[in-house]
């Protein structure tokens, strides 16, 4: 157990951190904050729900000069809600230290926008297209930013943002420290890391520490035609309170929560492709409990801080374990139980054992749930309901009404008749949905550690010549030193120690 008090920091973040209730550093927390007070440039391989806002927020508040009114660093997220969410955390760590961070994002007046950077904000958390605008406008100077972070950075890149990335980071100096967090380590964020970022420490959130113990996992094996019935068996039978169904894809999203609405189910869905006011409305209504199903693929799902899901559905098995985790991740918060339950078509059991193998947790199997089944399961709830409310001894209005049906009924007809109006009972409506093909077996790369974590280097970047992002080089001389350790052997050494980076990246495929 490692606590803040620990970590070396400031008594205006200790008191922030203490007034936020955060006790003990998160294993995110606990290896990026050290190395990132540092200066070193890193790449935090997790994903939401392990703290990595405050891994990254801390540092980052740490290292700014209160006393400057020019944006000093800058956070990229990938959607509103998360660029939303950043910001709001990042002004409660920083609230003792008079830290000023402002949310930009595309659907606000831009005219409001402009006029909040002008009042000098410490931090900007924005959506790239957003700030490249401010940038191509001249209304965001960064010039002054000594420290970028790149947040969900394997989103950004989904999302097609990696040429507004790009863009920006050729705006912010040379010289700066750049974070990156990811919940996958695709290629395009080793070639974006080896285009702009120096010497760079991967930190990885081990498996076993990323699982959420509290949450209960199973899995049916069920034919790619036959889901979306056994879907609707099983919620029959769990009554979720609130729960999200994972789709892989939009047409999916779109398909499924149209079919659970003709259903009878309250659902509706999110992905990137909606507008933005209609996603707002959506995920309202989902917090408000206005609706009790939200159907969302990953990129979607993304940066969401909803609580209360008791249920999640992974109607397609996601590509990968670490998205698994972060899907799992949105049920069984603060101390409470969770389900999740994961469909898998035959052919792609071998994700499966993947994702057991990764996580080391072994998923039960469950059967398919027959109507019959789903019928008790959706009796049983109606009984409990009734019983609550026979506990609650609040239905004296009701009882005169009682009298006069029993005297023209019998008590054992009366109540089946309530029991029938209350469940809702199992619903056939025919529906179709496109079939998705099954997820493709690919063999697993061994997973070589990108740097060594037993660097003697660290600390502030000085002198040397400028840096080539493009290619990845340094330009000039290569006798340039760190603070707390030092670097030799000019040009080839910087070859030898890029050539290093590149192939590990490669390694881990």
């Amino acid at each position: 157990m490692t606590t803040f008090n620990e970590l070396g920091l400031s008594p205006e973040l200790l008191q922030s951190i203490n007034n936020m209730g955060f006790e003990e550093a998160t294993p995110i927390q606990r290896d990026t904050i050290p190395t990132a007070l540092k200066g070193t440039d890193l790449i935090g391989q997790a994903q939401t729900g392990t703290g990595k806002t405050a891994a990254f927020g801390i540092p980052l508040i740490e290292k700014m000069d209160t006393r400057s009114r020019f944006v000093q660093g800058i956070v990229l997220a990938p959607t509103r809600e998360l660029a939303v969410q950043v910001a709001e955390e990042l002004n409660k760590i920083g609230q003792f230290k008079g830290i000023k961070t402002l949310p930009i994002y595309g659907g606000q007046s831009i005219v409001r926008q402009i006029k909040a950077l002008k009042n000098g904000p410490h931090i900007v958390v924005g959506t790239p297209g957003r700030v490249q605008d401010h940038i191509n406008r001249k209304t965001l100077k960064l010039e002054n930013v000594h420290t970028v972070v790149l947040d969900e950075a394997d989103e950004m890149l989904n999302m097609g943002f990696v040429e507004d990335i790009e863009k920006i980071l050729e705006n912010v100096p040379t010289e700066r420290h750049t974070m990156l967090f990811s919940a996958t380590m695709p290629k395009q964020i080793q070639n974006l890391a080896a285009k702009f970022m120096k010497d760079v420490l991967l930190i990885k959130v081990k498996a076993s520490e990323m699982t959420v113990k509290n949450i209960e996992q199973e899995y049916v094996e069920v034919k790619e035609r036959q889901k979306f019935d056994a879907l609707c068996r099983f919620m029959d039978i769990h009554s979720p309170e609130l729960a999200i169904v994972f789709g892989r894809t939009k047409r999916r999203v779109d398909e499924l929560s149209e079919a659970l609405s003709k259903r009878g189910y309250s659902a509706e869905g999110i992905h990137g492709d909606l507008p933005q006011a209609k996603r707002d409305k959506v995920l309202r209504a989902f917090k408000n409990n206005t609706i009790e199903v939200l159907v969302a693929t990953d990129v979607a799902a993304r940066g969401l801080d909803i609580s209360g899901v008791s249920h999640v559905y992974n109607f397609d098995i996601p590509q990968d374990p670490e998205s698994y985790v972060h899907r799992i991740g949105r049920t069984g918060r603060a101390g409470k139980t969770g389900y999740a339950l994961t469909f898998i078509t035959p052919r792609e059991i071998d994700h499966l054992y993947t994702i057991e193998k990764i996580t080391k947790r072994k998923m039960v199997k469950r059967s398919i749930p027959s109507v019959s089944e789903a019928m008790e399961g959706q009796q049983q709830i109606t009984l409990e309901k009734l019983m609550e409310v026979v506990e609650e001894d609040n239905f004296s209005g009701y009882k005169q009404t009682a009298v006069e049906l029993l005297e023209e009924n019998d008590s054992v007809t009366l109540l089946a008749a309530a029991l029938k109006l209350l469940t809702k009972e199992p619903d056939t409506t025919p529906v179709n949905l496109t079939d998705e093909p099954p997820l493709s077996v690919k063999k697993r790369r061994p997973n070589n550690r990108f740097s060594d974590r037993r660097r003697s280097s660290g600390g502030k970047r000085e002198g040397g010549g400028g840096r080539d992002r493009r290619s990845g080089f340094s330009k000039g001389d290569r006798s340039g030193s760190r603070e707390g350790g030092s670097r030799s052997g000019g040009r080839d050494q910087s070859y030898r120690s890029q050539k290093r980076v590149r192939e590990d990246f490669k390694n881990r495929g």
